[in-house]
């Protein structure tokens, strides 16, 4: 796999303002009692949601060291780092999150260590947890931190507190210098976490999606309103789900908005390998004869409960033709 996609770490800052610093506030309340825009998560003594390495566990210390450990530029830096969903899917779901915070703290200090910062740098950090909402791949759990570091640092030699930088630039590029160090930790704690096959597990998924994008052939299955051509199909989700819906170009999407690139629309997704296979086919053929059908299908099982659609399921499988042996991919 490419590594470079095994971890976000994204870096942002904030001006020495008093407009930023009342911003700083909200945003600290919003990070603490938010795992995304939806949600509010109820806090209780003894499940602290902070993890406190020097800019403290709450939103007042946390603005308040914000505001006094600021620099002449920044008022405080904030980091968000997010692993792969498809690689936290191989990791079992109690260790998740001991998982995320161990990544954030051997980052943090291996960050630093490298830059040559001997006391490292204080830091706050709030772990979110959501599902992830890619039309491609719904519902995948994402457990990811927000860290908060201030905007200078203790200098032992010098005596005071000196400005800390993520200089980007030919002679220093610290945001590269973050990305490699986090790469490094997150295949560490996958060897760890999941096994020295974690790598080869995560091409045999890409190459099984790869497998499936081959439902493009010379004609779309149909043209949907609002959509244009599509192609019915499935997608490899995580080793255990799969999810049905249509390929195609679509333009309106955020993450790939060239039309030229083919992307999956997840309809019906969290289903076992060989049920979505018996319902993709099933629906491309349905596709093919009459739109509105399959529209008014799509929603009914949509509706279904699990038991409900694994019994349909087998009502059709004796009238779900064999797939074609062979398609032809077009030049993407």
């Amino acid at each position: 796999m490419d590594r470079k996609q095994m971890c976000v770490a994204n870096v942002q800052y904030k001006k020495p303002t008093a407009h930023e610093a009342k911003r700083t506030r909200s945003l600290m309340k919003y990070l603490t009692y938010r795992d995304g825009r939806d949600g509010y998560v109820r806090q209780g003594r003894g499940k602290e949601r902070w993890l406190d390495r020097g800019m403290g566990g709450s939103v007042a210390e946390i603005s308040q060291r914000c505001e006094g450990y600021s620099s002449q530029h920044v008022l405080l830096f904030s980091l968000v780092m997010n692993p792969n969903p498809d690689l936290v899917a191989m990791i079992p779901r109690q260790q998740r999150e001991e998982f995320v915070r161990e990544l954030t703290e051997r980052t943090m200090d291996g960050f630093f260590d490298a830059r040559g910062i001997e006391n490292g740098v204080e830091w706050s950090a709030v772990m979110h947890h959501r599902l992830t909402d890619d039309p491609q791949s719904p519902g995948l759990h994402n457990p990811h931190t927000h860290i908060v570091l201030p905007g200078t640092y203790y200098d032992e030699d010098a005596g005071e507190r000196l400005p800390l930088y993520f200089s980007r630039n030919k002679a220093v590029n610290h945001i590269d210098l973050l990305h490699e160090v986090t790469q490094t930790e997150m295949a560490g704690l996958m060897d760890r976490y999941v096994g020295r096959d974690w790598e080869q597990r995560y091409n045999e998924l890409e190459a099984a999606r790869e497998r499936q994008r081959e439902v493009v052939v010379e004609a779309p299955h149909a043209d949907l309103p609002e959509i244009g051509a599509v192609w019915s199909g499935a997608r490899r989700t995580d080793e255990q789900t799969t999810a049905v819906g249509v390929y195609g170009f679509f333009q309106d999407d955020l993450a790939h908005p060239d039309a030229r690139v083919l992307r999956f629309r997840a309809l019906i997704a969290g289903l076992p390998h060989e049920e979505a296979d018996m319902l993709s086919t099933y629906l491309t053929e349905l596709l093919k004869a009459d739109v509105p059908t399959w529209n008014e299908e799509v929603e009914r099982l949509k509706a279904m409960s699990r038991q409900e659609r694994a019994l349909f399921v087998e009502t059709i499988q004796q009238t779900v033709p064999e797939p074609p042996e062979r398609t032809i991919d077009l030049e993407l």
